[in-house]
């Protein structure tokens, strides 16, 4: 989604457990709706090959209003859009036209390039539309970064769930707790909801390199650490982390191994390479990525000049 230039969350190591926890950067996209990014934060770019988040919401449009993120492009990364409230109408350069609703996975192969724009279906804005939920941004594996865009659509019964002592687990992308998602994945990776009854405990997936969990809403203790909602905690490498529920809570857990090299990011792109960022910017200036069919706005337009990817 993005379509602001990124400004980057606080992210501070905890001396207790060699922990770091994001404080995101808070910001209005539409009128109602207010976003916190997580990703990438200085000096925590990524967790695994995640190098993106945005929670948005929960948030009440005005009757007949919505929003309206126009079509903007993407490069060389994964959108991964999932809701717990209300819906979004994804289009895109591919002729898809989908709903997604709450407890559904939208995942966009970006590829070599591609276009899409973000809206509250028609059918729900007379009533005011409700909207809460995350988009996610994966980096690709470099032999990934150019391969043909795609676009899959999982609904909300496709997603496999884990039921565990006072637990709900949701595996949304990858492996994680026994259960596989649906979603065609290119790195080794893990992506998870979990709705956590008052007192249950949840170990987290010990197999990667990078993990990360995200309260939602509720109260979490992480080894006596407890972060306020809307915190992001990562954790070290190799350490035995196991979450203690103090009130009824949702979490998101995700994480995965590193990739294989640097990822630069810059607007809606991210690449290994910072000549193939520089490149899809003449493209999109010059509009040369494909259209989206049934959309007539305007695209939204290159933002100025701000600075090299990093």
């Amino acid at each position: 989604m993005s379509v602001l230039p990124h400004t980057e969350p606080a992210c501070l190591e905890d001396p207790a457990d060699g922990a770091q926890e994001i404080e995101p950067h808070v910001r209005p996209l539409a009128e109602g709706l207010t976003v916190a990014r997580m990703l990438p934060a200085l000096p925590r770019k990524m967790v695994g090959p995640f190098i993106f988040m945005d929670h948005m919401g929960p948030a009440r449009f005005a009757e007949g209003r919505g929003l309206d993120v126009g079509p903007h492009p993407h490069l060389n990364l994964a959108t991964v859009t999932y809701l717990f409230e209300g819906e979004l109408l994804h289009r895109d350069s591919l002729g898809t036209e989908q709903v997604i609703a709450s407890g559904a996975v939208n995942w966009m192969n970006a590829g070599a390039g591609i276009a899409h724009s973000e809206r509250s279906p028609v059918a729900s804005r007379a009533a005011g539309p409700k909207l809460h939920g995350l988009q996610l941004w994966v980096a690709l594996p470099t032999e990934f970064e150019q391969a043909a865009p795609s676009f899959e659509h999982h609904p909300a019964e496709a997603i496999p769930a884990v039921e565990a002592p006072g637990a709900r687990v949701r595996v949304l992308a990858g492996a994680a707790y026994g259960a596989s998602s649906p979603v065609t994945v290119r790195s080794r990776l893990f992506y998870v909801d979990a709705e956590l009854e008052r007192g249950a405990r949840l170990e987290l997936p010990a197999d990667f390199q990078e993990r990360a969990a995200y309260v939602v809403s509720g109260a979490v203790a992480f080894a006596g650490q407890v972060p306020r909602p809307g915190r992001m905690r990562v954790f070290r490498e190799g350490a035995r982390v196991t979450l203690e529920a103090l009130a009824p809570s949702r979490v998101v857990l995700l994480g995965g191994d590193r990739l294989d090299g640097e990822r630069y990011i810059w607007w809606n792109f991210v690449s290994s390479s910072r000549e193939r960022i520089e490149e899809a910017k003449r493209a999109w200036r010059e509009d040369r990525f494909a259209r989206i069919p049934g959309e007539r706005e305007a695209r939204i337009a290159l933002p100025p000049d701000i600075g090299r990817p990093r």
